[in-house]
């Protein structure tokens, strides 16, 4: 409350039929008047509602697992109850659901005082999966999912996650689809960011990021073989989930914070941290985790320093422009120790620096990667030194 209460209306307002419908709202312990006004919203609304109400479950998992239990419909979507829906919204991608035959529909997002996934939602797509689209940088669970899908594999929300449950199911869902649709001309959700920034994924220690992380990585590592497809997915965990517990807050963290992040961090470098998942990224944030797998908080530091200043590092161009360095702190030290290789710009970075040329660059930054797990201790690309 009061968010619910718009939330209702928008359900309220669809244009699928009614008696198309079911709603199960689970109010999970909340002591704000929610569970009347669910109550009311049941014995007034013209399709069948089941409130349940229940003691506070601490996160998301249980309640949408409760709701998932009791659901009969077709499709299952999965609505926050700070959000709300666009009027056309269920009418829209259950059809395109439906044409296509796919298993998941995104409908595009739209942030209202808050920022939404955006580079999904370009143009409208019937038919994709996720290795053929952006759809890995938005694991939200709002998404329209078919339930057969869900009870074939038996998937529910993990409840051991306090945070990125979501994520670890839609992935999941991702992997096992036959076909995802993208629906991105019209809105269909519209994420609504509270007054008073009291988000479920905002809050919660680091430490349950990193639960996260290693959920996700595990996921993938399970279901995708290795090789390319496989690094693509990883980049999404490491970019997404891992890469910001060393931005800016780690320059605020006191010693025991950041020895227990660098803690963390190790068994999920040395089992996941690649050249394939190196490569794709950008080179301030493959040094940063490279920095990471081995171990070195001191060198870190100078790098977050001065990727939070926002300066634009120096370009250096070699071997007749077809290789650039980017020149952030410590390239070339010997007591650093970092390959260059590190530093060596990927085509889509490069390409705004002007002398670059792309021709045979991204085949060399893939030979120069290899040869830098080749320099690295025992144990892995990047894995931790002493």
């Amino acid at each position: 409350m009061p968010y619910l209460v718009e939330c209702l209306a928008s359900v309220e307002a669809q244009t699928l039929a009614p008696a198309r419908m079911e709603v199960i709202a689970v109010d999970d312990g909340s002591t704000d008047g929610t569970g009347e006004c669910l109550e009311e919203f049941a014995a007034r609304a013209p399709m069948p509602v089941t409130v349940v109400r229940q003691d506070n479950s601490g996160g998301p998992s249980g309640p949408r697992n409760v709701g998932l239990g009791k659901a009969s419909g077709r499709y299952v979507f999965f609505l926050d109850a700070d959000d709300r829906l666009g009027p056309e919204a269920l009418e829209r991608m259950v059809a395109m659901a439906d044409e296509n035959g796919t298993d998941v529909v995104l409908g595009r997002v739209e942030g209202v005082n808050r920022t939404a996934p955006k580079s999904m939602f370009g143009k409208t797509v019937g038919r994709t999966d996720v290795h053929s689209s952006h759809i890995k940088f938005t694991l939200s669970a709002q998404k329209l999912f078919r339930r057969a899908l869900l009870d074939r594999h038996g998937m529910r929300f993990d409840e051991s996650l306090w945070t990125g449950e979501d994520a670890l199911f839609t992935l999941e869902a991702y992997l096992r689809a036959d076909g995802v649709s993208v629906l991105a001309d019209y809105t269909c959700y519209y994420l609504v960011g509270r007054e008073d920034g009291k988000h479920v994924t905002k809050t919660g220690g680091y430490a349950l990021r990193f639960d996260s992380a290693r959920a996700l990585m595990k996921l993938i590592a399970d279901m995708v073989p290795a090789g390319d497809r496989r690094d693509a997915l990883m980049v999404r965990p490491f970019l997404i989930t891992l890469l910001p517990q060393f931005g800016p807050t780690f320059l605020t963290d006191d010693e025991d914070v950041r020895r227990h992040k660098f803690e963390l961090a190790r068994p999920l470098m040395d089992a996941h941290w690649t050249p394939g998942v190196a490569r794709l990224l950008k080179v301030h944030e493959r040094l940063r985790l490279h920095l990471v797998a081995m171990g070195r908080p001191e060198l870190l530091l100078d790098v977050v320093r001065f990727v939070k200043a926002k300066k634009q590092a120096p370009a250096v161009l070699e071997k007749r422009g077809t290789r650039l360095y980017l020149i952030y702190p410590h390239f070339r030290s010997r007591a650093a120790g970092v390959p260059d290789e590190i530093y060596l710009a990927a085509a889509g970075e490069a390409r705004a620096f002007e002398g670059y040329r792309a021709a045979a660059a991204n085949t060399f930054l893939r030979r120069a990667l290899r040869k830098a797990r080749r320099m690295l201790p025992a144990g892995g690309f990047g894995s931790a030194a002493a």
